[in-house]
């Protein structure tokens, strides 16, 4: 396969796959966004390894342009998914400070004295 046509088969599965990734996401319920990040971390590190692997074949200045992208995106990808799980865990923990309001005890009311009714004459 010449250099061009690696290049154009290339670009199209890029497309391809922005658009059946668009096409996936925006089917997702916005409430499932923030555990379907966290839940696929582990593909953005295959994508890591990929561009990895991809950097280390490269031949030529272009080909050293794409990897060195592909690494910082995946990256980017990488971090980005690990920050989003742990604030989505953070919700999920106890704040010193709400435990404490729920177990004092609320101050006591003075009784007020039950004052009997004035006879009616």
């Amino acid at each position: 396969m010449s250099p061009g046509q690696t290049l154009a088969l290339g670009a199209f599965i890029f497309a391809l796959a922005v658009f059946v990734g668009f096409l996936l996401i925006s089917k997702v319920p916005t409430m499932l966004h923030t555990p379907l990040m966290s839940g696929t971390n582990f593909i953005h590190g295959i994508v890591l390894v990929g561009a990895l692997t991809v950097a280390g074949a490269a031949n030529d200045t272009l080909g050293y342009i794409i990897a060195i992208a592909a690494v910082l995106l995946g990256t980017l990808n990488v971090v980005g998914g690990w920050v989003v799980t742990d604030r989505m865990l953070q919700m999920f923990r106890r704040r010193p400070a709400a435990d404490a309001r729920k177990t004092e005890t609320p101050p006591a009311t003075p009784a007020t004295p039950a004052t009997p009714a004035a006879p009616d004459h």
